[in-house]
């Protein structure tokens, strides 16, 4: 194969993961490099330094940047490394970014990790890769969020805000010179008016139910969602190694705000959770794909939603909300049902009592599961009354 003269921007587009070489040289100048990786194409540059160690330098991704441009900023580099000066000049977003997760999220063991990690590689490193951290100005932050939420929603977008707070911050504790753009008034949403008080009305847990008993791993989740009252991470993260002679104890990590600690689930949990497949290759009870649990939620329930019929707009943790009103029904006393939602205990009460109340959140989970049968399968006298009722009409 002859060797290229040169390298232009469309044959850049063109260039494909499995192209070898890989990086692929640019022929019109000496140590400039496009690598091709699972997230894009990135200009690169590689010169020795006067050590005589040979030092890489990321100049960013090849939609942000031209073969000119990238060239231009190939050849400071270089000549910074050979001469051995600062070749990084300002602070990339993504360079920022990945030192925050790494020293902040990942250091701190922080239990929202997947879902930060997510955000940078879905939002935040596609728009900014490459961008100069300090001149991310407001207007910036605020022409992202309006994109977010044209094509997201405006929950989605507020979050996003909220890892851009995060990491604006956590980098104005390290450089006196940065002030972080984001302010008050930048959410899409109100907080408060979003907070839900919706519980699931009878017919509507029926119809729920019913649609999932037909819906796989999904439908699943959603019926032991109910059952357990349990938040949604907690529910995903279910293995089957946390479930003992029918005893879920639930894994907890620093910084929580509190767990159940461990339930003995009602036979009817117990009997879809034994259902599901269990793979040699992945540990959990709801199982995705490889080795984790189900992903893409929101896509799932989206499209469990469309096969209801009468029932309003609910989230997933709209069942767990459910589920401790039907406690207070089935005549569950107020501080046990808290404890089986696992919610912090206030006051004297948290910090002296350590009575583990084993027995007594396996009772309300069981009031908890004959009121949801007697729900779903409701006595045969109603059915008649109500179907009598009907053709009076």
């Amino acid at each position: 194969m002859p060797r290229r003269k040169t390298l232009t921007d469309s044959m850049v587009a063109a260039l494909k993961r499995d192209h070898k070489p890989n990086p692929v040289p640019d022929p019109q100048l000496s140590g400039h490099y496009v690598r091709i990786g699972r997230r894009g194409k990135t200009f690169a540059a590689v010169a020795r330094a006067p050590s005589g160690r040979q030092i890489w330098h990321t100049i960013g991704s090849s939609s942000l940047y031209s073969i000119g441009e990238a060239r231009e900023k190939a050849r400071e580099a270089i000549k910074a490394i050979r001469e051995g000066r600062d070749r990084n000049g300002a602070e990339t977003f993504e360079t920022v970014a990945e030192t925050w997760f790494k020293r902040h999220v990942q250091a701190k063991g922080l239990i929202t990790a997947r879902e930060l990690r997510g955000t940078l590689d879905r939002h935040l490193i596609p728009a900014w890769c490459g961008r100069d951290f300090a001149t991310i100005r407001r207007g910036d932050v605020a022409k992202l969020l309006d994109s977010i939420e044209d094509s997201n929603g405006p929950v989605v977008a507020d979050f996003v805000l909220a890892v851009i707070r995060m990491i604006c911050n956590w980098h104005q504790t390290r450089d006196e010179d940065y002030v972080s753009p984001v302010v008050k008034g930048m959410r899409r949403t109100n907080p408060k008016a979003r907070a839900s008080a919706r519980i699931l009305e009878d017919a509507e847990i029926r119809e729920v139910w019913s649609v999932a008993e037909a819906n796989g791993t999904f439908g699943a989740f959603i019926r032991v969602a109910l059952l357990v009252a349990q938040r949604r991470d907690k529910m995903l993260a279910m293995k089957w190694e946390d479930i003992i002679d029918g005893e879920w104890r639930i894994p907890s990590k620093d910084r929580e705000k509190g767990t159940a600690g461990s339930l003995v689930l009602p036979d009817a949990a117990l009997a879809i959770i034994n259902a599901q497949p269990r793979l040699a290759s992945n540990p959990y009870v709801f199982a995705g794909s490889g080795h984790g649990f189900i992903q893409g939620m929101s896509d799932r329930k989206a499209a469990f939603d469309a096969k209801l019929r009468g029932v309003a707009p609910y989230v997933i943790h709209d069942l767990r909300r459910t589920a401790r009103s039907l406690m207070s029904r089935a005549g569950v006393r107020p501080e046990i049902a808290e404890r089986v939602l696992g919610h912090v205990q206030q006051g004297v009460e948290g910090v002296y009592d350590r009575y583990s109340y084993r027995e007594e959140k396996a009772q309300a989970l069981k009031s908890l599961a004959a009121l949801i049968d007697k729900i779903v399968n409701p006595p045969a006298e109603n059915v008649v009354a109500l179907a009598l009722t009907g053709r009076a009409t």
